[in-house]
């Protein structure tokens, strides 16, 4: 299972390098927040709204799912729409296409035709997956599975005149789905690797698409219905709903992320991980899997006769106001790692180079954040029942957490190093450079043992 090797050192003395320019805006994601919060807004105020539109303000706020969905609906349309008039993302050279040379419709539907048979055959073989899935048809599984189920039709239809009008201006129409296609139809001679990347890609969309879509209604209810003036004066009330709040941001625009995969986007994913570690490292922590692992009596559960910050530290409110910011300061480090990919968020893929935002810092801001947040607010190391063990054990737990989520960067890091010369000269630049990165790596430097042998990057 490989692992991320570092770049040759760069010549001492040298100078500096800048940080490689971002493949994604900054104001893309801002473009993305603001439409967030502005429908947010809008649906909290709509008793007082809604007699604007002839409804009945009794009704009550927009907290249904529908308004979670329309939620996510018009963040990806306001940073879709950013994204080609302003950024004009669709006319860079790494989307593939030349919108300047046309094909004949003839000669695009001769791969067109054999791609949509390969996407009509994917739909159908994770619409498959779907059903055998028991976990996909209980609790809030039950929300993705309807919405994927109303989508299903307009699917089918809506790629093919998609399909046939992008390949008349791909430079390249032989893509992923296009070797899929030709194996399935055996027409031409088609690439193994490619089918492989093919599935890795819609395995991955599939996965985490219905994953996210199921938890969309829940937090949007609460951020809607919430009673903020009723928290202002409890850290603790206060903090839970902000972390709801920025979690909220987090899953909208994540969503959207995996959503518009779209190539005139420049938001295609380019490739997913190769690496079987890096898919078992990312597995872990999603359900069905997590459950088994992390959840409620799983494997490694650290929770185990916890009580959390509010707990201990009751009674001071100067350091349960201390805490409650610092631990809103992390999620909002982690809802800002999201916001930083705009459209292009998704775990296990290569969709270009982030080098702004929080990951100017540290290549892995969320889950530095998310990590440092579990083990402050937790506090494994304390236990209402007294035990030693269980203090041991939940602090030993969490801490094989945190390692498969360094497990998840280090196979993260190996694939994007093999992909992008930009992501070799970024990880080098933070090693040098990064506030967070470049401390850490000296630390880890001087820790290797003496006359151990340096790895070399994968050919």
């Amino acid at each position: 299972m490989p692992i991320a090797s570092s770049p040759p050192a760069r010549r001492r003395g040298a100078p500096a390098r800048p940080i490689p320019a971002s493949d994604v805006s900054t104001s893309v994601g801002l473009v993305g927040l603001a439409t967030l919060l502005a429908w947010i807004a809008f649906c909290r105020a709509w008793p007082q709204i809604a007699p604007v539109f002839g409804a009945d303000p009794a009704s009550g706020v927009l907290s249904g799912p529908l308004a979670a969905l329309a939620a996510m609906a018009l963040t990806g349309l306001a940073m879709g729409i950013w994204s080609v008039v302003v950024d004009k993302v669709h006319l860079r050279p790494s989307t593939g296409i030349d919108w300047s040379n046309p094909r004949p419709i003839d000669q695009a539907m001769e791969t067109a035709s054999t791609k949509i048979a390969a996407l009509w055959v994917t739909y159908g073989v994770l619409a498959g997956l779907f059903c055998l899935g028991r976990w996909y048809w209980d609790g809030q599984y039950l929300f993705s599975m309807q919405v994927l189920g109303w989508a299903a039709i307009p699917l089918f239809v809506l790629c093919v005149p998609y399909v046939i009008w992008l390949d008349r201006y791909m430079i390249r129409p032989r893509d992923h789905a296009w070797h899929f296609g030709a194996m399935l139809l055996r027409r031409e001679a088609w690439d193994p690797h490619e089918v492989k990347k093919h599935w890795r890609a819609w395995i991955i969309k599939g996965f985490f698409s219905a994953f996210m879509i199921s938890i969309l209604p829940f937090g949007f209810r609460a951020v809607v219905e919430a009673d903020f003036g009723a928290v202002l004066g409890n850290p603790v009330m206060l903090g839970v709903l902000l972390f709801e709040l920025l979690f909220v941001i987090d899953v909208q625009i994540g969503t959207v992320g995996y959503l518009l995969t779209l190539r005139p986007l420049d938001a295609h994913i380019r490739s997913g991980n190769p690496f079987l570690a890096g898919w078992v490292a990312a597995l872990l922590c999603y359900p069905p899997f997590v459950f088994a692992f992390m959840g409620n009596g799983g494997v490694i559960q650290y929770e185990n006769n916890t009580a959390g910050w509010g707990h201990w530290f009751a009674g001071n409110e100067p350091l349960l106001w201390a805490w409650a910011a610092i631990l809103v300061a992390l999620t909002a480090i982690y809802a800002w790692a999201t916001v930083a990919f705009g459209i292009r968020f998704s775990n296990l893929t290569y969709r270009g180079v982030l080098t702004h935002g929080p990951y100017r810092f540290t290549r892995h801001p969320a889950y530095l954040s998310k990590n440092l947040f579990w083990w402050l607010s937790v506090m494994p190391f304390i236990t209402v029942s007294g035990s030693t063990v269980d203090v041991i054990r939940n602090t030993i737990f969490l801490g094989v957490v945190s390692g498969i989520y360094y497990w998840r960067a280090k196979t993260e890091e190996a694939h994007l190093l093999g992909e992008d010369e930009k992501y070799r000269d970024y990880f080098e630049w933070m090693n040098r450079h990064g506030i967070v990165t470049a401390p850490l790596h000296r630390l880890l430097e001087k820790l290797k043992p003496k006359g151990a042998i340096a790895p070399q990057p994968a050919e």
